[in-house]
């Protein structure tokens, strides 16, 4: 169950939210009674609610807004306790203060903005020991393993334990926490009015991970990278996995690159069977695994990972994908290596996409030439391909047949920006930009008015997840429905 928090200054703002939730399919919502401005009417509030109801009332000191006197603030928990809301949120020193009334259920709560404590185990022994019928746990993680510890609580608790870890790297607790055991977890009432770091929207958590059908069963999937926050990853693989009608779930997993190493490790006890692999981690990732594809050895790059027992495989679907795209723009799909023959292609960018592409052109004939704002990047992947690379600064000097920007110029938020300006690109070229959100980049579109053929990033987005989809899962990717849900979402940017 998902228990959706509400936090507005008015109470008829509260109250209008609280109904429209129910109407969207919410069970079980929380009045967060400190965001309220003025007096507290807790009976205005709760006099018709359509749900049942957790009513919390957080000081400033647990991430809340209550600056008024402590006397008051017990004063309108226990007025809630009395009014008879189905549940009431009791910080750990407030409890003893307030005794089970009623049948009111007590949630015991403690909140940590800074870390996630070492000792989780014996502070939930003293929350329960509080006469709790649930425990609740939010601390802020700073590491990824932090998610595994907080799991690792929630499923061997005898008592209903909420376990959530807050802030980017905390996300995959909220989405996981019921196939740990978590009676629910909790989401806000739209994306950009957060009232906890992480937290995701009800729409979210139930258009794109349906948590509601996640349960113990469920196989975990997800994208490992940093930031994360950007990928679309989980939209359409979770759109994939609905259509298909397959219980399993893909969660976005933000990794920084120290904390890599661990991050593999705790996979198999999180039930990961397949990653996508993004930046920064598609060359690093290839340390800690047993074994990789023909593709990933010529690259030197992996974009998916699938554990199988104690195995990790590395796949990379990077670079067929685009080769599929370019022959298909260049008319040539069906003759691997006709379309290139003898075309001198631009590429920018030597990292993890760069040199999956800079591999496939090279097999297929095509005369690669590499830039890269790392020049030394550029020289050893041109070294170890046995092509060429420019310095950055002279790669508009290049008389390329085919260009494909394979860095994050141009990408959402940074529409603005571009690899290469229109005085540098001839109706004859084919222009390829693998960033995907944008869609139409401001390179896509000055293309475009130069009269080149362009491929976009969301072409080879949608053939590289197909291919990882038939990977992870054994069936074929539904490949249109994947294109369709990315251009619906990267509409907008257009």
């Amino acid at each position: 169950m998902i228990c959706v928090s509400i936090g507005r200054g008015r109470h008829r703002h509260a109250i209008a939210e609280y109904q429209h939730l129910v109407e969207q399919g919410a069970k079980l919502v929380e009045l967060r009674l400190d965001y309220i401005r003025g007096e507290v009417n807790v009976g205005r509030l709760i006099a018709s609610r359509p749900c049942p109801v957790v009513i919390s009332c957080r000081r400033e000191r647990d991430g809340g807004k209550f600056a008024r006197s402590e006397q008051q603030r017990l004063m309108i928990l226990r007025t809630a306790i009395a009014e008879g809301v189905e549940y009431i949120d009791l910080e750990e020193d407030v409890a003893p203060q307030i005794p089970r009334f009623g049948k009111t259920k007590r949630i015991i709560s403690l909140h940590d903005f800074r870390k996630t404590p070492e000792d989780l185990e014996a502070i939930h022994r003293r929350l329960a020991g509080l006469d709790a019928d649930v425990v609740k746990i939010a601390t802020m993680a700073n590491h990824p393993h932090d998610n595994l510890r907080m799991l690792r609580l929630v499923r061997d608790s005898k008592i209903p334990t909420v376990g959530i870890c807050m802030g980017d790297i905390g996300i995959p607790t909220r989405i996981l926490g019921g196939k740990y055991g978590a009676p629910f977890t909790f989401a806000t009432f739209h994306h950009e009015r957060v009232l906890a770091p992480g937290q995701l929207s009800f729409q979210q958590m139930t258009e794109v991970y349906h948590y509601h059908d996640i349960n113990r069963d469920t196989e975990v999937y997800g994208v490992v990278a940093d930031p994360v926050g950007h990928s679309l990853s989980p939209l359409i693989h979770n759109a994939a996995f609905r259509h298909l009608k397959l219980n399993k779930v893909y969660v976005p997993f933000r990794v920084p690159k120290e904390d890599l190493a661990r991050f593999m490790d705790d996979a198999a006890e999180l039930d990961i069977k397949g990653l996508s692999v993004t930046i920064p981690h598609k060359e690093a990732v290839l340390e800690h695994l047993t074994g990789m594809d023909e593709a990933v050895t010529g690259i030197g790059a992996a974009n998916t990972v699938l554990f199988r027992g104690r195995q990790r495989l590395g796949c990379n679907t990077d670079c067929q994908s685009a080769m599929d795209s370019l022959e298909e723009a260049m008319g040539g799909a069906g003759r691997q290596e006709a379309p290139f023959k003898g075309k001198t292609v631009l590429v920018l960018g030597a990292g993890g996409v760069g040199k999956a592409i800079a591999f496939g052109l090279v097999r297929r004939g095509a005369s690669v030439v590499l830039a890269d704002g790392d020049a030394d990047r550029a020289t050893q992947l041109a070294g170890r391909l046995r092509c060429r690379s420019v310095d950055w600064a002279i790669r508009t000097g290049i008389m390329a047949d085919v260009v494909v920007n394979c860095t994050p110029i141009g990408m959402h938020p940074n529409v603005d920006e571009t690899p290469l300006t229109r005085l540098h690109l001839r109706p004859a070229m084919v222009v390829f930009d693998a960033v995907y959100n944008p869609e139409n980049t401001l390179l896509i579109k000055e293309a475009r008015q130069r009269g080149c053929k362009v491929v976009t990033g969301v072409d080879m987005f949608a053939r590289q997840a197909a291919l990882q989809f038939k990977l992870f899962t054994g069936l074929d990717g539904p490949a249109d429905l994947m294109r369709d849900v990315l251009k619906e979402t990267t509409s907008a940017a257009k």
